[in-house]
């Protein structure tokens, strides 16, 4: 992994896992992104880093702040990030997603012109 924080990890991801549970559903705080990129941000408890997901039929959902995003350990045996959250440690994987298209034209727009 060539990021260094787990906010430069989280600018670039595209799906988390927690704890073992896939989160498709996380935001990061644009307001609190930019305050700290001015070198403004302050020691706030509002949450920059929110998570939601689905554990079977129940709705979980963690915060966390800005110090406790920046406070994260990497574990590299396991390619994730430990974070402390208010009730107990969490273990954060990163992940990049691929996608593709349903376009199943040519990619030569002159291909079927004749």
């Amino acid at each position: 992994m060539t990021t260094t924080t787990l906010l430069d990890a989280l600018l670039n991801t595209d799906m988390l896992e927690i704890d073992e549970l896939h989160a498709w559903q996380f935001d990061l705080d644009e307001e609190q992104l930019q305050q700290h990129a001015a070198g403004s941000s302050s020691a706030s408890e509002t949450p920059l880093l929110s998570i939601e997901c689905m554990d079977g039929r129940n709705l979980r959902k963690w915060k966390f702040s800005l110090a406790q995003v920046l406070a994260a350990q990497y574990d590299a045996d396991s390619d994730s990030w430990l974070i402390a959250g208010a009730d107990a440690q969490h273990r954060i994987k990163c992940f990049e997603a691929f996608s593709g298209d349903n376009n199943d034209q040519p990619d030569d727009e002159d291909a079927g012109e004749s």
